[in-house]
């Protein structure tokens, strides 16, 4: 009761200061960036008109932490160590890429570096918009330079020296000064024309397409306005709990609320800002997006065009609500990205991709299933396989008492009844790339393979632990079972994986999960909405989901790239932790087979044509991953684009040729027939289907190895109690 009374207090006073705090300077940085200011003032300067906070944005601001410090499931005040580390994020979030900002510029914010924290404690907004505006300067300073260097003339840059260029830029220092940054943005300018040369543009294509791109970048900078301040300034704040709790200004808060009713028309995917580029987090299953299959989690947008528009917009730089309105639009459309792919060796490799709009319906995001015919050594086994794209239910359709309305739980209930009629041996449940959705139906969808019991226990920021349950002792399935998952199975999917394996019901088999354990509630502030975290997941053995996933009984690899993508890649997240098991049953003991499982599992794909392909794959992704810097030599840059060139031909080529497909004999040919796959609406890429059918030849070495799988569930099966140890 204290803790809530002192917070009370704080917000009275804080309230009662707010419009007077808003009149003066609270900080002598207001001074010195003014006399910076005056110090390097230029044309730029001119049409920049530098933002203010408002009373309402303050207010939020006061709201904001006081909703962090007291209901966020992460216990954390506001300190000075917490406000250096909000002054980092803060710039990290403006210029991560380190090539604005120089080091006289950071030493300049120097003063309010450990204060930051109690300003933000009373709604003292006016440190973070300095910060804002003299970045916004320098942004605009920088693009003004490059503009003078292509207007120039590029064919006055020297592509002959030994000049190299950081391909990631965030853990550097920053520049010493702005002749240092002159130089980089030379070398910049070096690299967007070297990639444009090597894709076949001629000088004058060239000049005109950065043009356009710094000219757009520098008129999207003047027209900052007070709400992106305050946004960034607020989710650099929030983002210190955790990477889900973000700050929804009154427009964001508008396209979110969208999103979550399914109504948008648009492609289907969900984006964030990450520096300059708008990046897709994930696709929404179902979507446009989804089935075209060509775009992927992590690729980043560089433009975007228009169905029967010869306008190509580059998004460069832009901020995230406007790439969202570009890309929405009529349904039936198309939408044409230009992205850089999550494997491309570097920001100089970019495709394109076609997409028609549409709404994501429901029915398209439904489970399905089909049967694969295995021939082990002249026995044959039908394994089902039920692929479950997300957690879904039909509430409205519950809600006005629909006896036939869809859930996932529903449909994989009808679906398995099929499977069992056409008289399988075992079931493959496929949950890759599945992000969650419906928390019950992951409790429901458990229900079907146990008897009762319980199904996942969540625990809240006061320690209070609810255990989910399924009350149902009757069950759909008892045979054997394999889950198949991947680096972007999240949250509910997680759920599901983890309950089956601590039941030992069945195997998961794939690539460490996400590691998505939390629950996030949106939030109504006076301006805008506060999503934050206020639970977190944990399986009936008392390990949590979050940070750490699930971890399969036979690891599959994946060309995900672990260290861009998931929970534990995020800056801030939750830790991994545990809290007591609950009594549930043990329906099996893997422990006898699983060795014999995972030998005959790798040695079917040291001999298969499809995985040795895929470590290939692996191989060299991580190889161009790894790589640190480009050469800004024209010679050696052909050199090495043949070289990226020559292997990407030689995997597509592999594998047309283990599909009894006819080679490509260029690679533009291999160019042109991606540029068709894209312009086919209806082409989706094929994604290792080779997984499951390997999923079900384990599933065939379960019922080998050990002939009680088939009747799995028996009347001895063992009872875990409280005290079992947890997952380590």
């Amino acid at each position: 009761m204290t803790r809530h009374s002192e917070s009370d207090n704080t917000l009275n006073q804080s309230f009662k200061a707010l419009r007077h705090s808003l009149k003066i300077a609270s900080f002598s940085l207001v001074l010195a960036l003014s006399s910076q200011a005056a110090a390097t003032a230029d044309a730029s300067d001119a049409v920049y008109e530098p933002v203010s906070p408002t009373v309402a944005q303050a207010r939020a601001n006061i709201l904001i932490a006081r909703q962090l410090q007291f209901t966020h499931f992460r216990d954390m005040g506001i300190n000075e160590a917490l406000s250096e580390d909000v002054f980092d994020a803060y710039l990290d979030y403006l210029d991560g890429q380190r090539i604005y900002l120089s080091r006289e510029d950071i030493n300049q914010f120097s003063a309010v570096r450990e204060s930051l924290g109690s300003a933000l404690k009373t709604g003292q907004l006016q440190p973070g918009f300095d910060i804002y505006n003299l970045v916004q300067k320098r942004i605009i300073e920088r693009l003004r330079f490059a503009i003078g260097i292509v207007e120039d003339g590029i064919n006055k840059l020297d592509f002959e020296g030994n000049e190299q260029i950081l391909v990631d830029r965030s853990d550097v220092d920053w520049e010493a000064d702005q002749a240092a940054l002159d130089e980089l943005w030379i070398k910049r300018i070096k690299n967007a024309v070297l990639a444009q040369r090597l894709n076949g543009s001629s000088d004058e294509e060239i000049t005109e397409a950065l043009l356009r791109r710094y000219e757009g970048q520098l008129k999207r900078t003047t027209q900052a306005r007070s709400e992106d301040a305050f946004q960034a300034y607020m989710n650099a704040f929030a983002g210190m709990w955790d990477p889900h709790t973000s700050y929804f200004s009154p427009r964001t808060s508008e396209n979110f609320n969208i999103n979550m009713s399914l109504s948008l028309e648009g492609i289907g995917a969900v984006l964030q800002s990450d520096n300059e580029y708008t990046k897709v987090v994930r696709l929404v299953p179902g979507g446009p997006a989804s089935k075209q299959g060509q775009l992927k989690p992590a690729d980043r947008i560089v433009s975007v065009s228009q169905e029967d528009e010869d306008k190509v917009v580059n998004v460069i730089g832009w901020r995230l609500d406007e790439v969202v309105d570009l890309i929405r639009g009529p349904r039936e459309s198309v939408v044409t990205l230009e992205v850089i792919p999550s494997d491309a060796a570097d920001e100089t490799v970019t495709k394109t991709i076609a997409i028609k709009r549409d709404k994501v319906k429901l029915e398209e995001q439904s489970a399905s299933s089909d049967v694969i015919e295995l021939d082990r050594g002249g026995k044959n086994f039908r394994i089902g396989v039920i692929n479950i794209p997300t957690f879904y239910a039909d509430f409205k359709a519950m809600m006005n008492n629909d006896p036939n309305y869809k859930s996932t739980t529903r449909d994989v209930r009808n679906l398995i009844n099929e499977l069992k009629a056409e008289g399988i041996d075992g079931i493959v449940m496929d949950l890759r790339n599945n992000g969650g959705g419906a928390l019950h139906e992951a409790n429901d969808l458990v229900g079907l393979f146990i008897e009762e019991g319980p199904t996942v226990q969540i625990r809240n920021s006061n320690n209070d632990v609810k255990v989910l349950e399924d009350e149902d002792p009757s069950v759909t399935y008892d045979g054997p079972l394999v889950v198949l998952v991947n680096r972007m199975s999240a949250s509910a999917s997680e759920i599901f994986a983890g309950a089956i394996q601590d039941y030992g019901r069945g195997l998961v088999v794939g690539s460490q999960t996400f590691g998505k354990g939390t629950v996030q509630a949106v939030r109504p502030l006076n301006h805008g909405q506060l999503k934050i975290t206020q639970s977190k997941f944990y399986r009936v053995s008392g390990g949590s989901t979050q940070h750490k996933g699930v971890i399969p009984d036979i690891e599959i690899p994946s060309r995900v790239d672990k260290k861009r993508i998931g929970e534990d890649a995020l800056e801030h997240a939750l830790p991994w932790d545990q809290i007591e098991a609950v009594p549930h049953d043990r329906y099996y003991d893997f422990s006898s087979v699983i060795d014999e499982l995972r030998s005959r599992h790798e040695g079917r794909f040291e001999e298969h044509p499809e995985f040795r392909l895929l470590q290939k794959e692996i191989e060299f992704l991580k190889d161009q991953r790894e790589k640190t810097s480009v050469s800004l030599n024209l010679n050696e840059r052909e050199e090495y684009q043949s070289q990226i060139q020559n292997t990407r031909l030689t995997i597509a080529n592999a594998r047309r040729e283990i599909r009894g497909e006819e080679p490509f004999e260029s690679l533009e040919a291999l160019d042109d027939w991606q540029d068709q796959q894209s312009a086919d609406m209806d082409s989706t890429d094929d994604d290792m289907d080779f997984i499951v059918e390997e999923g079900g030849n384990i599933m065939a070495d379960m019922l080998e190895l050990d002939q009680r799988m088939a009747s799995i569930l028996s009347p001895d099966h063992i009872t875990v109690q409280a005290q079992a140890q947890p997952l380590k």
